[in-house]
């Protein structure tokens, strides 16, 4: 069985363009370009093998703030090129690597532009 989450997004353009360039996820189904289509407020991303939707659909669906969390292989490697990206951790907060939590996890994380809670985590050795 496999969980896709879908996060609500205010601009899903702006929110496709966060998760494909920031945070490297590809596209796997682009927004229609025709705003007047249903399909133009909803898009699919994929990151090793995983799906994550996104839908400016009307805020019925949920409310903003959603979270949630990506396990990893190597988290520092990631961490690198989040921040060169432009990301700003909030897990550690204003730090520049990953922190390693009492519950056995070496983490970081951060909000996209829609305020949801992103975590990316891997066990400790």
């Amino acid at each position: 069985m496999a969980i896709e989450p879908c996060l609500n997004c205010r601009d899903i353009l702006g929110s496709v363009e966060f998760y494909t360039q920031v945070l490297d996820f590809e596209l796997a189904v682009a927004p229609d370009p025709d705003p007047a289509q249903f399909g133009s407020r909803y898009a699919a991303l994929s990151r090793s093998g995983d799906i994550l939707h996104l839908s400016s659909h009307a805020r019925e669906s949920g409310v903003f703030g959603a979270e949630i969390y990506v396990r990893v292989e190597n988290v520092d490697v990631l961490c690198e090129r989040f921040i060169a990206n432009g990301i700003e951790l909030t897990v550690p907060s204003g730090g520049t690597c990953p922190v390693d939590q009492t519950w056995g996890m070496r983490e970081i994380g951060f909000r996209d532009p829609d305020g949801n809670k992103i975590t990316f985590g891997q066990p400790l050795a």
